[in-house]
């Protein structure tokens, strides 16, 4: 398994990823020119964890936004196969793009939200280093 950072997609990762999109949330639809849209946004890194065969069987997303108090960068729609859970497959992905920030970005600051039901994901964040950050969220979708 190796983790990349996607600069396009096949046919066949398109499928992989809109696979995973609904494993995340069978509520949002995720087409595939929005998957086309996110991997070639310049403001935007675009991972996956491949298999040998090439298909994707995980995915994680760095969003990078510059502010007045600096630059941040959200980390969005982490998710792994269900086939997959379990392996590691979830910190790989994790630790490599804090490690591609250290390396390509710093300073940075990093955020990320997870559901308090996603008692494994928040486990691991919080094994990596991430602090949970007493702070409301609001959304207002346009």
């Amino acid at each position: 398994m190796i983790i990349v950072q996607l600069h396009t997609l096949t046919a066949v990762q398109t499928e992989d990823l809109l696979g995973l999109m609904k494993e995340l949330n069978p509520q949002i639809k995720v087409t595939a020119e929005m998957l086309q849209a996110t991997v070639q946004d310049p403001g935007t890194r675009f991972f996956a964890a491949i298999e040998p065969n090439g298909h994707i069987v995980g995915t994680a997303t760095l969003c990078i936004g510059h502010s007045p108090t600096g630059r941040k960068g959200d980390i969005e729609d982490v998710v792994v196969s269900s086939a997959y859970r379990g392996r590691g497959l979830g910190r790989g992905l994790m630790e490599h793009i804090v490690a591609y920030a250290r390396a390509e970005l710093s300073p940075i600051l990093l955020h990320l939200t997870s559901h308090p039901t996603r008692v494994a994901a928040n486990r691991l964040y919080q094994a990596i280093g991430f602090q949970p950050y007493q702070t409301n969220v609001y959304k207002l979708p346009l």
